[in-house]
């Protein structure tokens, strides 16, 4: 069949050679203290022992970006998402009170296309970056069997460390103490599905349009950067306790805080108690989403839950911008939601 046989079957190896040929430079400005040696090998190296632990606990998480993937591709714009993979995978283990050590991605696509292999690269070295996480390795799958054309999945996975029996786990949560939201820029990168479902099938919207009843673009709002909610973290737990922490992703305020809540407790958390972007509102309307539903698939303007003492309230609000959005209450590991 010749040389060229597997390029003319799907998969060009030169090409996928080629365009990992000069990430080089951008891999290594991730680099941070305990990486040993470079990409390319069967596996990425970092030193175990880590400055600042005296009895280093790993965390490890793994996720992807979803669905929104289908507006990146559409309106052929991917310099976000892989900054989207990276915040969302932070601050998964930054809820439990970990710092980010290294990163590695998996891109598997039907066919290769260097244009957006490269913002995507773009995106994860900056998301790395900025959290001082090393991008430590990753896989470029092509396989034309499973994607269609330039169709792309891309995940994540993140190692960090924390000290023993300092994780934000919720086990000191009582009932009494306070729930405050960190607010969110949008979808983030949950319910996307439902979301382009209502959006441009029900409501036969185009990406580039305004939202109904609002000057803002749809590409703009869908497309918006998964906050990286550690630095925020920080600041609190500087302050006060943080006895417990939820990143709001799949499962919104409903599914994902009760993660945190030792037994016999639950919460209640209260509607019109923060201000709802009119992206969610919309969607809620027009997908004719009970609450329950709605709070249940999207974030609804809350990214990530932290849970104080009552009265480290104040402290907090001086520090960052959050809402006071419920409390704590004995229960049977349930939000409820009130008003």
């Amino acid at each position: 069949m010749g040389r060229d046989a597997y390029a003319k079957a799907g998969v060009d190896i030169t090409l996928g050679n080629r365009v990992k040929s000069g990430i080089g430079a951008m891999v290594r400005s991730t680099r941070r203290p305990g990486v040993i040696g470079g990409i390319g090998g069967f596996g990425g190296c970092f030193d175990g022992r880590i400055a600042g632990y005296r009895h280093p606990v790993l965390v490890a998480s793994i996720d992807g970006v979803g669905t929104k993937l289908k507006v990146a591709q559409e309106v052929g714009k991917h310099q976000t998402i892989g900054e989207d993979l990276v915040n969302h995978c932070v601050n998964d283990i930054a809820a439990l009170g970990a710092a980010p050590l290294f990163f590695l991605d998996y891109i598997g696509t039907g066919k290769l296309s260097p244009k957006v292999f490269r913002q995507i690269l773009a995106g994860l070295v900056r998301g790395c970056r900025k959290s001082g996480c090393a991008l430590l390795g990753g896989e470029t799958a092509q396989m034309p069997g499973i994607y269609h054309g330039h169709d792309y999945d891309l995940v994540g996975s993140i190692v960090g460390v924390m000290e023993k029996g300092k994780a934000t786990d919720g086990r000191s949560i009582r009932p009494g103490d306070v729930i405050l939201g960190l607010p969110s820029n949008g979808l983030q990168t949950n319910g996307y599905t439902l979301a382009r479902d209502i959006l441009f099938q029900k409501a036969k919207l185009r990406v580039r349009e305004n939202l109904p009843g609002t000057s803002l673009k749809l590409e703009k709002l869908l497309l918006a950067v998964h906050p990286n909610y550690r630095p925020a973290l920080l600041k609190i737990g500087k302050k006060v306790k943080i006895k417990g922490a939820a990143h709001i992703t799949g499962g919104g305020l409903i599914d994902n805080p009760p993660r945190i809540f030792p037994k016999g407790t639950g919460a209640e958390v209260r509607l019109g108690s923060w201000p709802v972007p009119p992206l969610f509102r919309y969607l809620e309307t027009k997908g004719k989403l009970g609450k329950i539903e709605a709070y249940r698939t999207f974030n609804m303007g809350i990214g990530m839950i932290v849970v104080v003492a009552k009265g480290d309230v104040a402290m907090v609000k001086k520090t960052v911008r959050c809402y006071e959005i419920g409390r704590m209450v004995r229960g049977d590991g349930k939000v409820r939601l009130i008003g």
